[in-house]
């Protein structure tokens, strides 16, 4: 059941390239969403200046507030802006104080264990309302594969790692089906909520309709994951998302597009948003060798046949059965500009994809790039003879060669020499 939680990650991603991303939206934009529908939480003001960071703070002054710096990655806490300052979570003890977080964390990249050495930008931070919580759980709506639908997550043991919570305690974890069409009824909430120990029959009330609310708003916005951690219990008895991770189908984007609109691409790798608007499945990676395929298991195989000789792929493009000479060159603009890139192996697979049409992007790509990268090619299929031909009449320097295995080796030799 737990691999559902894992359907964000970018190895998975690269498993089921037919989906380049999958949307995720700021935690101010989460609050907003849950607030719309009736779903309490601390209060959220989000700022994209330092004066709007006071001005929230004031607004909040009577309990306090956080500072939290809004980039699309976990660990934010322990995270470090590439300016020095330690962490993306602060308590803040006045406006000012609030001014000059907000001062250097905008415009600041936090490097977090999620986002890598080159961090994500930060474009605005959410003062939030301070509210204590006397106890933490954990709340998830997943699909889950096993079970044929969605369900509810829930666990006592919320403010963790809840895939290391089920390692180590697995009797922890509690899993509700969900019926698709129905929801959940206020019963069925209620008796995962008494399950979960809430101390009053109020909180167990306030936990019930969060977790019906929650299903209505997975259902409503087309989400793949609503995950709350912490769902907090305060010491006055009132139960509050204190934070929340949200992920959309992007095959809904058509009738979605309120949700979609919050789109912020500014925290995606901007090569992958350029070879999205070209309609190519592409991922980058950290290896040096692109790699230019036609359809995911070819794009799979290619990836596990350079790492056998030694390589290590530079992305995941995979130009799909209805490529052109345009979409091709393309792919060569977004693979040429990576410096990491030391060669190129394209490697096709012609039966709804023609041979020449690759042949003919990748010869024009090549002279109009003037591209200095060695290209290791194989084609194999329809028009594949005539692609041959065109390549050996370029008069470009590519290393053409008919077996997958020595073709790899050789991608991988030039890229090391």
């Amino acid at each position: 059941m737990f691999r559902s939680l894992k359907k964000a990650s970018s190895v998975a991603r690269v498993v089921s390239a037919g989906q380049k991303r999958f949307l995720s939206i700021h935690e101010y934009q989460s609050v907003q969403l849950l607030n719309s529908y009736g779903v309490p939480t601390p209060r959220g003001i989000p700022a994209r200046t330092a004066e709007e960071a006071y001005k929230a703070a004031v607004e909040l002054d009577a309990s306090g507030s956080v500072i939290k710096a809004q980039v699309l990655a976990g660990g934010r806490g322990k995270g470090t802006f590439d300016n020095g300052l330690q962490g993306g979570v602060h308590l803040v003890q006045s406006p000012e104080q609030a001014r000059e977080l907000a001062s250097k964390m905008l415009n600041a990249k936090l490097i977090t264990k999620q986002t890598g050495a080159h961090g994500r930008i930060c474009n605005t931070v959410m003062l939030a309302e301070r509210r204590d919580a006397a106890h933490e759980y954990y709340v998830a709506i997943l699909n889950d594969r096993g079970i044929g639908g969605p369900v509810l997550v829930a666990s006592a043991q919320g403010g963790m790692n809840i895939e290391e919570v089920a390692a180590k305690d697995p009797d922890a974890i509690i899993t509700t089906p969900i019926n698709f069409e129905k929801g959940l009824s206020k019963q069925e909430a209620l008796a995962v909520a008494k399950k979960l120990g809430f101390k009053t029959e109020g909180a167990e009330s306030e936990a019930a309709d969060i977790f019906i609310n929650l299903y209505k708003i997975f259902k409503d916005k087309d989400a793949t994951q609503i995950e709350i951690n912490p769902l907090g219990e305060t010491a006055d008895g009132h139960v509050l998302c204190m934070d929340a991770k949200f992920g959309f189908d992007d095959n809904a984007e058509f009738r979605q597009q309120d949700v979609f609109k919050l789109r912020d691409i500014t925290q995606e790798e901007p090569s992958e948003v350029e070879a999205q608007k070209a309609n190519l499945n592409f991922i980058k990676l950290d290896g040096n060798i692109g790699c230019l395929v036609n359809g995911a298991g070819l794009a799979m195989a290619t990836m596990d046949v350079l790492a056998l000789h030694g390589g290590n792929p530079a992305n995941f493009l995979d130009v799909g059965g209805g490529a052109t000479p345009e979409t091709v060159k393309k792919a060569f603009e977004i693979l040429s500009s990576d410096p990491k890139v030391k060669s190129i192996f394209i490697n096709i697979f012609g039966g709804i994809m023609r041979c020449d049409y690759i042949a003919e992007g990748v010869i024009n790509a090549a002279k109009e790039l003037k591209m200095n990268i060695p290209l290791v090619v194989r084609l194999k299929g329809t028009k594949e003879d005539e692609a041959k031909a065109m390549i050996k009449e370029s008069g470009l320097k590519i290393l053409a060669f008919d077996g997958l295995d020595e073709a790899a080796e050789q991608a991988v030799r030039v890229a090391l020499a």
